[in-house]
C-alpha cells in the first residue's frame, strides 16, 4: 500500500507541475499583452478606411456563409451594410438551406445592390465559403459567420490590422451579445482572457494561431497562394491561419475591430460547439504536424508545441489527476484535499484565473462586464467540463465520425444596444 501511495503521490505531483508551467507561461503573457497597448497606442491608423498597409481605401469582400440561419441573416446583412467603409461588397452563399435563409438574403440584395446572394447544394461552411471567395471581386476578404452584428466602424477598424506588407491576415475581436442566461454571462466575462488578453500577448509574439471564423480579413493574394479552405475539417479558420504562418506571413489582432455573435446558452449548445472546436483542433494538429516545435517556422513553430501540450495533452493531464487524487483518498484518507476554502481554491487555480481575468477586461476597456463576476463560481465547472470536451473529440476522431456544420440553435436575443435597426425579439 505504502508504494502504491507514493507512486501516487509522484504522479500527482508530475501532473501538478506540469499545469503550473501552462499557468505561468499564460501570466508571462501579460507583460506581452501591455506591450501591445504601447504600441497600438503609438501605431500611426493610415488613412481613413484604409489602413497603414493600402495608399487608398482597398475594396472590401464581405464572404457571409450560412445554413438554416432564417432567424438572423437579414440583421447579420444589414449591420455589415450600415459599415463606413466606402467600398464594399457582400457575398452571401446559402448552403442548401431548407428553411427561409435564401429568401431573407434576396430580400437584402433586392434593397442594396452591394449585396451577392448565392446558392449550393449543401456542402459544409468551408465549402460556401470558397463559393463566396471565387465570385468575389475585393482586394480584401473579411470571412465571417451568419450570427454576428458589426459596428459601422468594425471593417475600418479591422483594415488597421494590416501594419505592413508582411501582414496577410487579421483576426478581429468577437463578443458575445446574449446575456440573458447564467452561461452566456460567464462566457461573456471569460473570453476577454482568450480575446483580451491571449490574442494581444500572441500578436506581439507573432504567433496569434487563428483568425477567427466571425471576423477574419485576408489579402486575397495571401489566398490565392496558401489555397482555398478545407472541406474536410471542422475547424477550416484555424487550419487556414495555420497555412497563412505557414506561407511566412504574420497574423494580426485589431482588438477594436467587434462583432458581436451568439454564445451558446446552454450547456448542451455549449458542449456541441466546444466539441467541433477541438476536433478541428485535433484535425489541424495532426495536418500539420511537422510544424510542431519546427523552428523553420519561426515563432510559431515553436508555439505550437506548447500550444499542442497545453490544448491536446493538458486536458488529458487534468483528467488523469483528478483520477489519482481520487485514488488516493480512496487509499490514503482526506488528508490529501484542502481542508479550507482557500486551498480549494488554490487547488483549482482561480486566484491566478482571477488575476488574468481583470487584466484583460481592463485591456478590452469593458469594465462593465465585471457585473458578471458573480458568475465566476462556475468557472472551475466549467474548465473540467472543456477537458472532457477534448476527450471526447479525441474519441470522435479515432472513430472517423463526420463532419458536419453542426452548429448552434440561435435565439435572436440581442442584449447589446445599437446593434440593430428596431427592437425586435429579444432585444
Amino acid at each position: 500500500m505504502a508504494v502504491l501511495v507514493a507512486l501516487l503521490t509522484s504522479a500527482l505531483l508530475v501532473v501538478g507541475a506540469s499545469l503550473v508551467v501552462i499557468g505561468v507561461v499564460r501570466l508571462a503573457c501579460v507583460p506581452a499583452a501591455l506591450v501591445f497597448e504601447a504600441r497600438q497606442r503609438r501605431a500611426d491608423p493610415g488613412p481613413v478606411g484604409c489602413g497603414p498597409r493600402f495608399a487608398v481605401a482597398p475594396r472590401v469582400s464581405v464572404v457571409v456563409p450560412a445554413y438554416e440561419e432564417e432567424l438572423l441573416i437579414e440583421q447579420c446583412l444589414r449591420s455589415i451594410l450600415r459599415s463606413d467603409h466606402p467600398h464594399l461588397e457582400v457575398v452571401c452563399v446559402d448552403d442548401g438551406s431548407s428553411d427561409g435563409t435564401y429568401d431573407r438574403m434576396r430580400d437584402v440584395a433586392a434593397d442594396d445592390p452591394r449585396v451577392r446572394v448565392l446558392r449550393q447544394e449543401n456542402a459544409g461552411k468551408g465549402a460556401a465559403l470558397n463559393t463566396g471567395i471565387a465570385a468575389s471581386s475585393g482586394e480584401v476578404l473579411v470571412l465571417v459567420d451568419a450570427d454576428g452584428l458589426f459596428r459601422p466602424d468594425t471593417l475600418t477598424r479591422l483594415l488597421r490590422g494590416f501594419r505592413d506588407a508582411r501582414v496577410g491576415a487579421v483576426c478581429g475581436n468577437d463578443r458575445p451579445v446574449n446575456l440573458d442566461r447564467v452561461l452566456t454571462r460567464l462566457l461573456a466575462l471569460i473570453s476577454h482572457v482568450g480575446t483580451g488578453l491571449m490574442r494581444r500577448a500572441l500578436d506581439v509574439l507573432g504567433c496569434l494561431p487563428v483568425v477567427s471564423g466571425n471576423i477574419g480579413a485576408y489579402r486575397r493574394d495571401v489566398l490565392d497562394r496558401v489555397g482555398p479552405l478545407r472541406t474536410d475539417t471542422l475547424g477550416e479558420d484555424l487550419e487556414l491561419t495555420w497555412r497563412v504562418h505557414r506561407a511566412g506571413f504574420g497574423v494580426t489582432f485589431a482588438p477594436d475591430a467587434v462583432v458581436y455573435a451568439e454564445s451558446p446558452s446552454t450547456v448542451r449548445g455549449l458542449w456541441r460547439q466546444r466539441v467541433r472546436w477541438a476536433r478541428g483542433l485535433l484535425q489541424a494538429t495532426s495536418l500539420h504536424r511537422r510544424m510542431i516545435g519546427n523552428p523553420r517556422y519561426g515563432a510559431f513553430g515553436v508555439y505550437l508545441l506548447y500550444n499542442t501540450l497545453a490544448q491536446v495533452v493538458g486536458p488529458f493531464v487534468q483528467v488523469l489527476g483528478a483520477a489519482v487524487l481520487a485514488v488516493l483518498v480512496l487509499v490514503d484518507g482526506t488528508d490529501r484535499l484542502p481542508a479550507s476554502p482557500a486551498g480549494w481554491l488554490l487547488l483549482v487555480g482561480l486566484p491566478l484565473s482571477l488575476a488574468l481575468l481583470l487584466v484583460a477586461v481592463l485591456l478590452d476597456r469593458s469594465p462593465g462586464d465585471l457585473r458578471q463576476l458573480w458568475t465566476v463560481v462556475l468557472w472551475p465547472p466549467y474548465s473540467a467540463l472543456m477537458s472532457l470536451v477534448v476527450l471526447d473529440a479525441a474519441r470522435l476522431e479515432l472513430g472517423n465520425a463526420e463532419n458536419r456544420w453542426n452548429k448552434l440553435e440561435r435565439s435572436g436575443t440581442v442584449s447589446v444596444p445599437g446593434l440593430v435597426e428596431d427592437d425586435g425579439p429579444g432585444s
